[in-house]
């Protein structure tokens, strides 16, 4: 009884993603001429490892930066996404002992942007 609970219930949680959002004006960051920030996204995947076995997650910066935050970034209206950074739990060297009972994370943030078109007419203050 106890393995049919807890298994479903550890798997349920060791393997996850999500992508957040923050609406931001336009005047409150900069991040350079020609371009007005829409949103700052945040895409973080984590997998749990049980004795050097991954639970699917698919903890990789590809899947962070090219399947979360860029797709997310296009479904907001954004045209780019600039000031990307990115950091991912190490896979060789000492960080292997980690997949004995412990997880690695992969996250990528940056802010979404609008190219502002430079032939349209601009208002002086």
């Amino acid at each position: 009884m106890l393995r049919r609970v807890v298994l479903p219930a550890v798997m349920a949680v060791a393997a996850c993603s999500s992508v957040s959002t923050v609406r931001v004006q336009p005047e409150t960051i900069h991040v350079g001429p020609g371009l007005r920030p829409i949103a700052v996204i945040h895409a973080q995947v984590t997998s749990a490892y049980l004795l050097f076995i991954p639970i699917p997650g698919g903890v990789d910066l590809d899947r962070v930066v090219n399947r979360m935050l860029l797709p997310t970034a296009k479904a907001l209206g954004a045209d780019k996404v600039v000031n990307i950074q990115v950091d991912m739990t190490p896979d060789g060297g000492v960080w292997t002992l980690r997949k004995l009972f412990l997880w690695r994370s992969a996250w990528a943030s940056g802010v979404a942007v609008v190219v502002d078109d430079p032939a349209a007419p601009r208002a002086t203050p």
